[in-house]
């Protein structure tokens, strides 16, 4: 195309992109007036509540990032252009301006090929520095001319510097990704996936995707995100958002069963039994048991008349609750109803009336009734099963070492004054769901899945009982004790053994070298995940040993000030207990810097334990003494793993000790 065409079709698409943005702003501006006039054309104030509510909603939905592109892409089918973009937007009239990609017809953005075109024409990619149109690139697909991963601008926006928290993929969607994004709703994946491959995003993308094909149904049961920590929330809860939705909730495992406060630590002994999955069936023997077999009549009086209820039907009527596999709390209210039942039937047939309201709730609390149900089928609380358990565990699923590492070693004298620890809170939910059933979202995001313990990943099932689950994860990153080998174990527990497991491992962000480097250990991390290959040729590995230990920190600062001479995001990883004087170091030098839980700071430098690092991504990583965080804890290979594996730019490994024994022919 000449000169002055390419001119003239770029100075096109940057009136299209500001004509869309105006039109965006207006379709803003009249959420926001029936936002304010709402109350006035309700015809009443729940009407006016709700719409209050979904106007507000899509005024947040609207809002506009002049920083971020609107639109990404162009598809030109039959002589008529779309442009793809974050949202969807439409002029006065109505008419699209906007695709939003999730939309059926954006599909072929992403999966449109020469082999296979879609009926798409030429494909265009459009380049952006801070929101302004800068250039474009076209596929003619009816050309037989296909870019892939060889484009310039696809290249450029996988590989741009990453500050602050994680950002929206839809520009670089692959189409093996695609295929997962767009998955059904009914449909249960487990993505296994490399470093680097973008099994976050994939997440969080399908997320957005289902609410787009799905949004009443899962605005009413709603959408769940699960991380492994707070810091891994705080970095992707820009990106949905981005895309236009608001309404996600997104926690951790412990957020989820904060039913009381933390205030006790295990033992790593005491920690690894609550954790197994025989815990769920002590606690619910436990539970059971607490139900004996009725021997007595009762005798009801309501000042009128005097009741009897024989003890064979009272033991039908604890029987048959007991069959009908009902949650505990809903069996003893289903106890209560039918000895009221009896009671009733007994007064309709003395008295020849139906009995009130008033007269059934009277006998459901008066003593004989009560008093039978406290001794028949006894009410109890989550944190009193689990008080009990821990009190005196019961024998026959543990060992005596076991019981013995779980048994509170002081009883507290009331369930009230219990010091609860973080594995307590999952056994208290445990037991509350044994007691209740618990509210199902209708899908639920599960990141970093490969650390859940059984008795965690029971806790996120009943939360998605009745919806769908995708399940992200790396076996070779798992770090927890009790992690499993293989994924088909922690699906079960999950309550989805169904779900289909996809191996994800071409790498888009850590580089080549950064990769291979890191697929050293796998061979010593004990799981059967294929190795990780990345696209990315273009980045920086330096390994630095240090001859005296004691220059180690002053190596490391002197790193940090080089790789500050570079743009982008720098990391500053190390075994935990090395923090701390890490940080005193850059304080002292008059680096400013963040802990990872600061996603909010302008500091580009920020020191990361390695425990806390899980999910994150720099562009210039430092790992300080790889040794010291192998040392650290039982499975440090996993850990040192996923440390080497943050890098998306360059990694620096600053060593004075030997390096782990896989990596040492590296070095």
């Amino acid at each position: 195309m000449p000169a002055f065409d390419l001119d003239t079709e770029l100075t096109a698409e940057r009136h299209h992109l500001a004509a869309s943005r105006a039109a965006l702003a207006r379709m803003r501006g009249r959420a926001e007036a029936l936002f304010s006039t709402g109350d006035k054309v309700a015809g009443d104030a729940y009407t006016a509540e709700q719409l209050g509510r979904h106007m507000a909603r899509r005024v947040k939905e609207l809002a506009d990032d002049p920083t971020t592109p609107l639109f990404f892409g162009r598809l030109d089918i039959e002589e008529a252009a779309y442009h793809v973009g974050r949202r969807h937007v439409t002029d006065d009239a109505g008419e699209p301006m906007v695709l939003d990609w999730r939309a059926p017809l954006s599909r072929s953005f992403y999966r449109a090929s020469v082999r296979d075109p879609q009926g798409v024409a030429t494909r265009r990619r459009f380049g952006f520095v801070k929101g302004e149109l800068t250039s474009f690139e076209d596929e003619h697909l009816d050309r037989g001319e296909e870019l892939g991963t060889t484009s310039r601008i696809l290249t450029a926006e996988i590989e741009r510097p990453r500050v602050g928290p994680m950002r929206d993929i839809v520009a670089t969607i692959q189409p093996e990704q695609d295929e997962l994004v767009r998955a059904e709703l009914t449909d249960s994946i487990c993505v296994q996936g490399a470093p680097g491959t973008g099994k976050t995003a994939v997440g969080l993308h399908r997320a957005a995707y289902l609410l787009y094909l799905h949004r009443e149904r899962l605005r009413r049961s709603g959408v769940l995100i699960v991380g492994p920590n707070t810091a891994f929330l705080s970095y992707i809860s820009a990106v949905l958002p981005a895309l236009g939705e608001v309404e996600v909730q997104q926690a951790t495992v412990d957020e989820l069963v904060a039913r009381t406060p933390v205030r006790a630590v295990d033992t790593p002994a005491a920690a690894l039994v609550k954790n197994d999955v025989r815990m769920a069936t002590v606690l619910h023997r436990a539970l059971w048991r607490k139900l004996t077999k009725p021997t007595e009549p009762i005798m009801v009086s309501d000042g009128s008349y005097r009741w009897r209820i024989d003890a064979e039907p009272l033991r039908r009527i604890v029987d048959e609750a007991r069959r009908e596999g009902l949650p505990y709390g809903v069996g003893r209210d289903r106890v209560r109803a039918r000895v009221v039942g009896l009671l009733q039937r007994q007064s309709e047939y003395r008295t020849g009336n139906s009995p009130s309201e008033g007269w059934l709730r009277k006998m459901s609390k008066i003593g004989p009734v009560t008093e039978f149900l406290e001794a028949a089928w006894p009410a109890v609380t989550p944190e009193q099963l689990v008080a009990e358990v821990l009190t005196d565990p019961p024998e026959g699923l543990l060992t005596d070492e076991e019981r013995a590492a779980v048994r509170w070693a002081k009883p507290p004298k009331t369930v009230k004054s219990a010091k609860f620890s973080p594995a307590d809170l999952v056994l208290i939910d445990e037991a509350a769901g044994l007691l209740e059933r618990e509210t199902s979202f209708g899908h639920v995001v599960v990141d970093e899945a490969q650390d859940l313990s059984p008795m965690q990943a029971r806790a996120i099932a009943r939360r998605s009982e009745h919806g769908s689950i995708t399940v992200l994860g790396d076996l070779a990153q798992a770090t927890a004790p009790w992690a499993a080998a293989e994924w088909r174990e922690t699906l079960n527990h999950l309550g989805k053994p169904e779900a289909v497991v996809v191996p994800l491992t071409v790498g888009f962000r850590v580089p080549a070298s950064v990769v291979q480097l890191a697929n050293r250990l796998l061979p010593a991390l004990g799981v059967d995940v294929p190795e990780a290959v990345s696209l990315r040729r273009d980045g920086d590995l330096v390994l630095t040993p240090v001859a005296d230990p004691s220059d180690l920190d002053t190596e490391t600062l002197a790193e940090v000030t080089a790789a500050l001479t570079h743009e982008g995001s720098v990391a500053v990883i190390a075994a935990d207990a090395a923090v701390e004087r890490l940080r005193g170091h850059l304080t002292a030098a008059g680096v400013d810097h963040a802990t990872a839980d600061d996603v909010d700071s302008e500091a580009r430098v920020t020191v990361v334990p390695a425990t806390m690092v899980k999910g994150l991504e720099y562009d210039h990583v430092i790992v300080h003494e790889p040794a010291d965080i192998v040392a650290a804890e039982p499975r440090g290979l996993n850990r040192l793993y996923v440390v080497l594996t943050r890098a998306v730019s360059r990694l620096s490994v600053i060593h004075a000790k030997p390096l782990p024994s896989p990596l040492d022919t590296a070095a």
